[in-house]
């Protein structure tokens, strides 16, 4: 039976961080679909499609280099219910600090009581990938520093190209 997991997020924009995720997530299943959320109480910098293509062009060469399978798919419903759909029976969650695992530890025990037969697999993320977050990139980039250690070459020119499309019209 082919295992697949579920890799859920905003990826708003998508970090090495994630990457990282994503690389140590397939370790563990036959197949990993990697669903985009659309959760708009987070104003997202880009739009889903944006972010679908961006995590697409960064998982191409991943997948291609490892033979792996590895889909990228929007969704906008219930985790488990997206997870159902797609017969996921592993969520794959990455956690940096403390902080993250009291929120994760909650989502987890909620999931599992929406669907017992879908595990919850955490992952530590790498030392150096546990500072970065999606949020703080973003902040990093309004203020114009330097964001290349934190998110791919492409998705960096992206950012920064969506932060000077909204400062030029911020002022209008």
């Amino acid at each position: 039976m082919e295992r697949i997991g579920l890799y859920p997020g905003t990826f708003d924009p998508i970090t090495y961080g994630h990457l990282d995720i994503i690389r140590r997530g397939l370790k563990l299943v036959d197949k990993l679909v990697i669903g985009v959320a659309t959760n708009p109480s987070k104003d997202p910098l880009f739009s889903l499609d944006e972010r679908v293509t961006m995590v697409r062009a960064e998982t191409a060469e991943l997948a291609q280099s490892l033979g792996v399978d590895i889909s990228v798919m929007p969704f906008d419903e219930l985790l488990m219910s997206f997870a159902e759909k797609i017969g996921a029976s592993i969520i794959v969650r990455g956690l940096r600090a403390v902080s993250d695992f009291e929120y994760e530890f909650q989502m987890a025990g909620m999931n599992a009581f929406l669907n017992p037969e879908v595990e919850t697999v955490f992952l530590m993320a790498d030392a150096k990938y546990q500072p970065i977050a999606s949020k703080l990139v973003k902040e990093i980039a309004t203020y114009g520093g330097n964001i290349d250690g934190f998110i791919p070459k492409r998705v960096a020119h992206a950012v920064r190209a969506q932060m000077a499309y909204k400062r030029q019209h911020k002022s209008d």
